[in-house]
């Protein structure tokens, strides 16, 4: 069988395990706008191996503070007292409340009077995660990080089906009395079976399910539940009145008119997909972004953009990468965002990054009188041994003495940190980033 787990309230179980005395409480995680990689003071980067997907690969160190419960303050109440912040995590006690992911914080404090709140500390996380990822390598045979608090497994030819149920209920036990974690573990044949099993097991749940039970298990259960089916597929089935998986497996055509997208998506709900766990893949992309209180100054957002690319630069050069696909996005203050993405076949370098970084922001950015409160830029599409790349010549020889230059900031940056070499353009701020 493969199995799924899926860690449960993973940041604020993650705060429990270093302040036991949030345990049963009414407790939040909060995130806000982390501005640190614009300002001047020194930041401690922590650069993090493989981290999964959806995870940032260099992380800074939070600053310690005495007073953990009221050190959410300092960042998210203004000087006109207003609060800002959104909760990225909530204990299943919050969770009455009706507290969900994506909260307000001011509005999550209405919900709850007694709401703890705890500022979070992302490096921690996943720093907690590739421990336990660690441990989960000596007990699972085959083992794929899927996220920073879910991981597949294969346990075929290791564990017979029938004892699939307490070696899960095991392993469940043992992770909690080693990293003081509760952790809810799905296992069937089809390893996207297992992750809906552990959204209907939780919290520290343990469920293995035989294939001939799929169907009679899985039946009643909202088609918006399963992993994979978006937006656009929820539309489609509300318009055919399908609500439960059972409704839809017998109308497979809704699926099919989607490609070869629909026929996977169809063999994952039958649970017959075979998909492997796969304990290694090649990087997809890699990106950096940012919220930040809305900007109308140009030169200020430039700087900003210019800031990012060099993160950015840093870790691919880190990483060994070279990717051949670019992505920029921007949102004004109001909702209104643009995007575009660019291909160039080029040696990577810093130089070049922060050169198109820029230019395509000020491509996007056609509402000059709107200020703009995030910036994404990412990277993809790598060359490697598989996806080899024919470079341009008329800039490959610029691009390697540039490359030549990088490896020899790497080397700097690697030992006195990312910050130690940086722009004279970056440090001409004329007001506090906030």
């Amino acid at each position: 069988m493969n199995i799924h787990l899926d860690l449960d309230c993973y940041f604020v179980s993650a705060e429990r395990t270093r302040y036991p005395f949030l345990k049963g409480k009414n407790v939040v995680v909060v995130k806000g706008s982390d501005n640190r990689i614009f300002s001047n003071i020194k930041k401690d980067g922590v650069m993090l191996g493989d981290t999964g997907a959806f995870n940032s690969v260099l992380e800074f160190k939070n600053k310690q503070h005495d007073n953990v419960l009221g050190a959410w303050k300092d960042e998210y109440i203004d000087e006109e007292g207003n609060i800002h912040g959104i909760v990225i995590a909530k204990s299943y006690e919050a969770k009455k409340y009706g507290i969900k992911t994506g909260t307000p914080l001011k509005e999550a404090l209405y919900m709850c009077p007694n709401l703890l709140i705890i500022k979070s500390d992302h490096l921690f996380y996943q720093e907690l995660s590739q421990k336990l990822k660690k441990y989960l390598e000596f007990k699972i045979p085959v083992l794929e990080q899927y996220s920073i608090d879910e991981f597949f497994g294969d346990l075929n030819g290791w564990i017979k089906d029938e004892d699939t149920q307490g070696f899960i209920e095991e392993l469940r036990d043992d992770i909690m009395a080693k990293f003081d974690l509760p952790i809810t573990i799905g296992a069937s044949k089809s390893k996207w079976i297992a992750k809906l099993l552990t959204d209907e097991a939780k919290p520290y749940g343990a469920l293995a399910l035989r294939q001939d039970r799929v169907y009679e298990y899985t039946n009643n259960i909202d088609v918006n539940d399963f992993p994979g089916v978006g937006r656009a597929i929820s539309k489609k089935l509300e318009i055919h009145r399908i609500k439960t998986l059972g409704e839809l497996r017998v109308k497979p055509s809704l699926l099919y008119s989607y490609g070869k997208t629909g026929v996977q998506l169809y063999k994952r709900i039958c649970g017959t997909d075979n998909e492997r766990v796969i304990a290694y893949s090649d990087r997809r992309g890699i990106g950096i972004s940012r919220n930040f209180k809305a900007i109308i100054n140009r030169d200020e957002l430039y700087r900003r953009v210019l800031i990012l690319a060099r993160y950015l630069s840093f870790t691919i050069a880190k990483l060994a990468l070279n990717p051949t696909s670019y992505y920029f996005k921007i949102r004004y203050e109001y909702g209104t965002k643009n995007s575009q993405s660019i291909s160039h076949n080029r040696l990577f370098n810093e130089k070049f990054l922060i050169d198109l970084s820029k230019d395509m922001i000020k491509k996007l950015d056609n509402h000059l009188t709107h200020k703009i409160h995030y910036i994404a830029i990412s990277a993809s599409n790598f060359s490697n041994a598989h996806n080899q790349k024919t470079f341009s010549l008329i800039d490959y020889e610029k691009d390697k003495k540039f490359k030549a230059l990088n490896e020899k900031l790497l080397k700097i940056r690697d030992k006195y940190g990312v910050d130690i070499i940086r722009y004279g353009s970056e440090l001409n701020i004329n007001y506090q980033v906030s």
